[in-house]
């Protein structure tokens, strides 16, 4: 049962919930009983918390989440957790209290993460590499996975390859762009000039400002495009491709129309849905480990600032992650 959060105690937690679907008006904090892990589940003290697009989405009753949880609300958002274990479940034997942890959990129709104590799957956790702080850990899993399986899964990148990453300093281009780079790819983005050093630093060999050059005039013959922002622009990408270059398209909402445009010139696009794998988690914390991958933190919120960190990212253009800080 929730309480005025006034109430809160050591034996209980604050999270956030929405009673409703709308504006950001509608995140309210409140306080909780610390849940108890299940068979096969850990309980998560949380750090850091993701926020991703899919968050503000959701809230507002857009997708298919929202059509799925309208009848079971107040709801508690967020897919993204890093933490630290703090108890364990029956049959966990791969994770122990004290364990630095980062998952995407909750995915999709139980959320959780905006939260101090999350309960995860234990075959949903990697462990945090050393080099990672656990607040920023907290940005990782979502939009990394997008990213991995976008780029290994379904385009297949392979070294020595061109590829075109649309918004290539945000959550999951800045990601994609390194994860390319480390695989030997020839990269290409599209980005605002403010952000042209920051990819520059990042190491892609050339940067387009989308306000200022036109991308389909710059780019022929490539071999993937990874379209972050969809509709209009990823229909346009199709002009970009090689005979046999792939195109994914993130943003579900115009997957359907790009994919029918791709058809319909006899080229390949997909749309894909990320879903949680420990294992490719495992191998992007290699790569952080190893100094090839960064996570770019524009701002942390404090989790009683939940309303804020969706203003700054519904308006757009944020470079890198935003996260809660819930410790």
């Amino acid at each position: 049962m929730d309480t005025p959060i006034d109430q809160h105690s050591e034996s209980s937690m604050k999270k956030v919930v929405y009673h409703q679907f709308g504006e950001r008006d509608v995140l309210d904090v409140v306080s909780s009983e610390i849940p108890s892990p299940h068979q096969g589940e850990v309980l998560i003290r949380v750090h850091g918390a993701g926020v991703n697009p899919i968050d503000w989405k959701t809230r507002k009753g857009f997708g298919f989440v929202a059509q799925q949880i309208e009848s079971s609300l107040p709801w508690t958002p967020g897919y993204d957790v890093a933490g630290e274990v703090v108890a364990i479940g029956d049959g966990v034997t791969t994770l122990a209290p004290g364990d630095r942890v980062m998952g995407l959990v909750g995915f999709p129709l139980n959320g959780g993460g905006y939260s101090e104590y999350a309960l995860a799957a234990a075959d949903e956790l990697a462990v945090v590499p050393e080099e990672l702080d656990l607040v920023t850990a907290g940005a990782l899993p979502l939009a990394a996975l997008t990213a991995w399986q976008a780029l290994f899964e379904v385009a297949e990148l392979a070294p020595g390859q061109k590829i075109l990453v649309h918004a290539g300093a945000g959550g999951v281009g800045h990601l994609a762009v390194q994860f390319a780079l480390a695989h030997g790819a020839h990269v290409i983005a599209t980005a605002s000039a403010g952000n042209r050093d920051f990819l520059a630093e990042l190491g892609v060999h050339e940067v387009i400002d989308y306000n200022t050059t036109d991308f389909a005039d710059e780019c022929f013959g490539l071999d993937v495009v990874l379209d972050l922002v969809g509709g209009e622009t990823g229909k346009r990408s199709l002009r970009t491709l090689g005979e046999s270059g792939v195109l994914v398209t993130i943003p579900t909402v115009t997957a359907d129309e790009v994919i029918s445009a791709a058809e319909a010139q006899g080229l390949k696009a997909y749309g894909m849905t990320v879903r949680p794998d420990v294992f490719h988690l495992d191998e992007i914390a290699e790569l952080i480990e190893d100094g090839d991958v960064k996570v770019h933190i524009e701002k942390a919120f404090k989790l009683d600032q939940a309303a804020q960190a969706h203003e700054l990212l519904e308006g757009g253009h944020v470079r890198g992650k935003l996260v809660l800080d819930c410790s």
